[in-house]
């Protein structure tokens, strides 16, 4: 049967979800429900559904976000949003991301059950039947869709572009992968592959290079000592800016300062 995962910080809509529908009607089986977005990202993750209906209008979740995460991670997930947000932009980025059909609330039956066909109809194009797979068979089929997928693809370019807008924003305090990734819900693991995918570069070399770039724009106030531009742009020691900064432009901090000065 397919999974189905049901995700809303309104229990009641989830019971009425739930209840409701004739699931069986589809071959779909309703296996978890999740209140708000960070569990429900872990839960998608655990119990790998084929079917998610989802609220993007919730506590500490950026709907965006979320819908692009579970896209790259699992290009295959079929996602249903049922909200209240009236956004017509909204709406309509959700889709470009990858969402099957976007519901108002209320919906009435006729619409969740339109969407519930559409999306399983979608499924069996795949050549996702619902029936069990082994471990082998689902890393096989993994393998498959990132290669097909991820090369491209609306969700993981909405989350690099996240994250790169992440990084410019926070270069300045002690940043790291984990604390990206945590913004963009996605595991380190994957940003970093999609970083290197989109830019060809890794999390520390893209950081160093807005730290240098800003470095650079602070040697221009002769006031500022080289020391305290290293530590404004985020370097715990001036040891590391110095050799950053000489193989980022192919000179030192001093020497660059110079050269910009004397114009």
């Amino acid at each position: 049967m397919y999974k189905v995962m049901l995700v809303d910080d309104e229990p009641i809509i989830v019971e009425g979800l739930s209840r409701s529908i004739a699931w069986e009607k589809w071959n779909c089986q309703v296996v978890a429900a999740a209140y708000n977005g960070l569990e429900g990202k872990k839960v998608i993750e655990e119990q790998k559904p084929d079917i998610v209906f989802m609220d993007i209008c919730m506590p500490e979740m950026d709907g965006l976000a979320m819908i692009a995460a579970i896209h790259s991670q699992f290009p295959d997930l079929e996602v249903c949003v049922l909200t209240g947000y009236r956004d017509f932009e909204y709406a309509k980025e959700a889709i470009r991301l990858g969402v099957t059909r976007f519901l108002l609330k209320p919906s009435d039956m006729g619409e969740l059950e339109e969407a519930i066909e559409k999306m399983c109809e979608n499924l069996k194009k795949k050549g996702i039947t619902g029936e069990e797979q082994t471990d082998k068979e689902d890393s096989a089929k993994e393998e498959e869709n990132e290669k097909e997928t991820d090369a491209g693809n609306a969700s993981s370019s909405f989350i690099v572009k996240n994250a790169l807008s992440y990084i410019e924003e926070n270069y300045t305090r002690k940043l790291t992968l984990a604390d990206v990734a945590e913004k963009t819900y996605v595991s380190q693991w994957h940003l970093s592959k999609l970083l290197n995918r989109h830019t060809g570069q890794s999390f520390s070399d893209l950081l160093n290079h807005v730290r240098i770039e800003h470095a650079k724009e602070l040697l221009q106030e002769p006031s500022l000592r080289i020391g305290e531009i290293s530590e404004q742009v985020g370097f715990l020691d001036l040891a590391h800016f110095s050799r950053v900064f000489k193989k980022q432009e192919g000179v030192t901090a001093n020497e660059y300062r110079n050269k910009i000065l004397g114009k």
